[in-house]
Order: structure tokens, then sequence, then C-alpha cells
């Protein structure tokens, strides 16, 4: 994943957090009034929330598609496909980030103390 997808990435799940109403209290470098433990629980929180968010575009997608397939005929098939694309394209970003956090984890485990 290049860099400018990370940044879209972030830029989304940036939005989502604005949506849902959580304001990015990320502190700028330098930053004393903010403490670790507030921005440990910033990360969690939309990390949290993104996963949240993924979870119900999968739902979603899956209700879509079982309504299709019953003959719900306020169920469109280009619906169901945009709604399965992005359900898919969410869990594919989640997936990278979740890799990139993997690799940073295992990157800091293995630097000398």
């Amino acid at each position: 994943m290049s860099e400018i997808q990370i940044q879209g990435v972030l830029q989304q799940m940036r939005a989502l957090n604005r949506a849902n109403g959580i304001e990015n209290v990320a502190p700028t470098l330098g930053s004393n009034d903010t403490s670790e433990q507030q921005q440990q629980l910033d990360f969690a929180a939309s990390l949290r929330d993104s996963l949240h968010t993924v979870n119900e575009l999968q739902q979603t997608s899956n209700d879509m598609q079982r309504r299709f397939e019953y003959g719900d005929r306020n169920t469109g098939l280009p619906d169901v496909m945009l709604a399965m694309s992005k359900a898919s394209l969410a869990f594919e970003a989640t997936n990278q980030v979740r890799n990139r956090l993997v690799s940073a984890y295992q990157e800091v485990m293995r630097m000398p103390v």
C-alpha cells in the first residue's frame, strides 16, 4: 500500500470520526498538555469506531444480499453490488491497517533494549 493510499485511508477514518461526533484530538509534536494515556485512548477509540463501521457495512451488505435473493422489489442489483463493494473495500483497508500495525509491533519488539 503506497503512502498516498495510506493517507486516503486515514482521511476516511477521520471523516468517519467527525461524522460520529468524535473530533480528532491527536496532539501536535512538542505539545505537553496532552497526556500519553489520552493519546492511547483516542487511538483506541478511533480504531474501535472504524472496526464498528466496517462491521456495519458488512452487515448491511449481507442484509441487502439476502433481501435481493428473496425477491424484495425495493432492493436492486446495483444497490447490492455497491454495498458489497463498499464492504469489501472497507475490509481490505482494515486488513492493510492491521498488517501495518503488526509489522510495526514486530519491528519494535526486535529493537535492542
